[in-house]
């Protein structure tokens, strides 16, 4: 397959874009990187990792089905300017289900994100290597160090896990709030923490909004974000996630969003997100049917080899 740059036209598996409130799968380009601290061009990663999906098969060797058989895609504009996050989905469906996946971006979108897509408390899952629960961060109380503050002050639960990175008065916070749930990364050492975790998400009601910071991977697995900490979970453990959110809670998930990447040279990480999010896209799919209906989706209108 050709290499492609940036500057080409972005699709989600070559797939054809179609109008946002006639699609399943929504994915929205966050290119923000305005409050990063480490390593800095994750406004990038939404355009490569959609790049990357092009190198995905359609089969989702798990749930054996082809997902994209059954399900249409919208692909937004990009989106370079903070204040404009919270109109990101504007011009949704409200009358059909649709999964709205935004590719960011560093994590101070997520609290813009569930300003946009939401009205009242929900359960945010919230997978990061840090507690994010900093008031402000370099006198920026819009930082990719505050989003879970700012989460819980939109009156939100968050139901943390893979956490390894905090200041003191994050850590006290964490004990002390009850609108916080917690899972210690080095605790997920241990398969019954593990299989806690699993149970406990399979447990989730009512509406879930879920936040995927990709510096909760082991860098061996995903070696460029904007912040690494050394631990962190696998691919597995992170499809397990997945299949406990999608497939064995009654949760209605009305976001997610996955951000702090940065691209790189070898690919690693962008290929990494891209098989993620097409789990994603697949577990979604097939908790709400998608694989009984017609086949009529996007992978339908394409010829390939």
């Amino acid at each position: 397959m050709k290499e492609k740059s940036i500057e080409t036209i972005i699709e989600y598996q070559e797939l054809p874009s179609i109008a946002m409130d006639k699609a399943d799968i929504v994915i929205n380009r966050v290119c923000w990187g305005g409050s990063v601290s480490g390593k800095v061009g994750t406004e990038d990663a939404p355009d490569a990792i959609l790049i990357e999906t092009e190198q995905m098969e359609y089969y989702d060797e798990d749930l054996e089905y082809s997902p994209m058989k059954y399900m249409t895609v919208h692909v937004s504009d990009s989106i370079y300017e903070f204040d404009k996050i919270k109109t990101s989905f504007s011009a949704r469906s409200s009358e059909k289900k649709q999964l709205y996946i935004s590719l960011g971006g560093d994590h101070s979108i997520t609290p813009q994100l569930t300003l946009a897509l939401v009205n009242k408390p929900v359960t945010v899952l919230f997978l990061d290597a840090h507690a994010d629960l900093r008031r402000s961060y370099l006198g920026d109380i819009n930082s990719h160090a505050t989003p879970a503050f700012q989460l819980l002050k939109q009156g939100h639960k968050v139901f943390m896990v893979g956490i390894r990175s905090m200041f003191e008065s994050e850590a006290l916070r964490i004990k002390e709030d009850k609108n916080i749930t917690c899972f210690m990364d080095r605790a997920l050492r241990s398969e019954a923490v593990r299989d806690e975790v699993l149970q406990s998400i399979s447990a989730l009601e009512g509406d879930v909004y879920l936040s995927i910071d990709m510096d909760v991977f082991n860098p061996a697995y995903v070696p460029s974000v904007g912040t690494p900490q050394a631990g962190g979970i696998d691919y597995y453990f992170g499809t397990d996630i997945l299949e406990a959110l999608f497939l064995n809670s009654s949760a209605n998930v009305v976001g997610i969003d996955m951000v702090e990447l940065i691209p790189e040279e070898s690919k690693v990480s962008q290929l990494f997100a891209a098989k993620f999010l097409q789990k994603i896209i697949s577990y979604w799919g097939k908790s709400e049917g998608f694989d009984t209906k017609e086949q009529t989706g996007a992978q339908m209108q394409v010829k390939y080899e």
